[in-house]
């Protein structure tokens, strides 16, 4: 089969391609922002939106302008690729997978260009070509394998990366494991089936007072004066430290769990809505506010999201299926007996069932729950005959329905 890889490494750019690169990604920011203005000036006379090959020929007219003539001196596919992704924004707001896309602001969003062709790759040296920037050194950590297909170059606090992305042939994997089921939570970040525990890494939660002092230093200073350039940057910098002590972790997780087993199976929690605001509205305020707020600053530092994206990619990747299933009653139901009740759940760690008197740690029971859910939702998929359902890939990738299933794997 074919694999699409990404391999992302820093950039070392010298003074003159930086401030190239820089001048690159302000165009393509520009010509998200001239198109998607276009696209809403059409939506309010109600006109048609526009299509990708027309975004494209209205860039040749911005181009011939004279006053954005300026845009000729970045790389032309560059800039259309800002166009596409304008375009797939709108499809996955259509589709309701997504917000509606909104103005790339400069200092607030992440700038970034890609290169569709026209990239040279010297793994030997450590550089690579790109257009009309010439070669770039970079810190060559791992081997790129596979055929280059595109290039994107993005700034991070300050830094520039390189993210290589290629396809190469593999061979079907075939996990051997077992299956397990995980639930996930705050005091315990994820409890497998198996009694395995992972405690939470609380990566903002370390660095939150460091990020609060740096935030009140920042609002001290000038707006815009070199002095709170100086300040911002401190903040991003923790925010950046933030975020990578957190997708370390969760891939190292991720990682192990997916390597030990073959069908991993989790909630099908929708993240937004449990970490909405309690605060309501000035007519019907909200009640709990302060203890609500803080349930949700500890969820968002879990990444759960982040976690099944991680998990869903690692287990295609080794072979395994990743498959969620409806949270309902999940820490409410007595695996012993299978009584389910509110009254089970008596406090946050402690389960205690009402009818038989099964007690165990809440999170482990929530877990069992879901393998046994994952199992059900399994053989009701399973035809009468005794033959597995093929579905189509788009389902399997969004977790409706077993991935990939005939590759020696047993349902239970």
């Amino acid at each position: 089969m074919q694999r699409l890889q990404a391999f992302k490494f820093e950039l070392m750019p010298n003074g003159e391609q930086a401030r190239d690169l820089r001048r690159f990604a302000g165009s393509c920011r520009f010509v998200f922002n001239r198109a998607l203005a276009l696209q809403q000036e059409r939506h309010a006379t109600g006109e048609k939106k526009l299509g990708y090959a027309d975004l494209c020929s209205a860039l040749t007219e911005w181009k011939a302008d004279p006053s954005t003539a300026w845009l000729c001196d970045t790389p032309s596919q560059a800039l259309q690729q800002s166009l596409k992704d304008l375009d797939r924004a709108y499809t996955n707001f259509f589709a309701k997978r997504a917000d509606a896309p909104r103005f790339k602001k400069k200092g607030q969003s992440r700038d970034s260009l890609r290169y569709p062709q026209g990239v040279k790759l010297d793994q030997a040296n450590g550089r690579l070509f790109l257009p009309k920037l010439g070669w770039l050194r970079y810190r060559n950590s791992r081997e790129v394998l596979g055929a280059v297909k595109n290039v994107t170059v993005s700034q991070s606090v300050g830094k520039w990366f390189v993210a290589i992305q290629t396809e190469r042939a593999v061979e079907i994997p075939v996990h051997q494991g077992t299956a397990v089921g995980v639930d996930v939570g705050v005091v315990r970040f994820a409890t497998l089936s198996d009694g395995t525990v992972y405690a939470p890494f609380n990566s903002f939660k370390r660095l939150e007072q460091a990020l609060a002092k740096a935030q009140q230093a920042m609002s001290r200073k000038t707006k815009f004066s070199n002095n709170w350039k100086k300040a911002k940057a401190q903040v991003q910098r923790i925010h950046a430290k933030i975020a990578n002590a957190r997708h370390d972790y969760l891939h190292k997780t991720s990682a192990t769990i997916s390597k030990n087993h073959a069908l991993v199976f989790v909630e099908d929690l929708q993240v937004k809505n449990m970490s909405a605001s309690a605060a309501g509205t000035m007519d019907a305020p909200g009640t709990n506010v302060r203890a609500k707020s803080g349930l949700n600053k500890a969820i968002l530092d879990q990444g759960w999201g982040e976690f099944r994206r991680q998990l869903d990619d690692k287990t295609v990747w080794t072979g395994g299926h990743l498959i969620a299933v409806p949270p309902h009653y999940t820490s409410q139901t007595c695996p012993c007996c299978g009584h389910t009740a509110k009254e089970n759940r008596q406090t946050q760690a402690r389960f205690a069932c009402v009818a038989c008197g099964f007690e165990e740690n809440a999170d482990l029971v929530g877990a069992i729950n879901i393998l046994r859910a994952g199992h059900a939702r399994l053989a009701c998929e399973v035809s009468p005959a005794g033959g597995q359902q093929q579905e189509p890939a788009e389902a399997i990738r969004s977790g409706s329905t077993p991935q990939r299933v005939a590759v020696g794997i047993p349902v239970l």
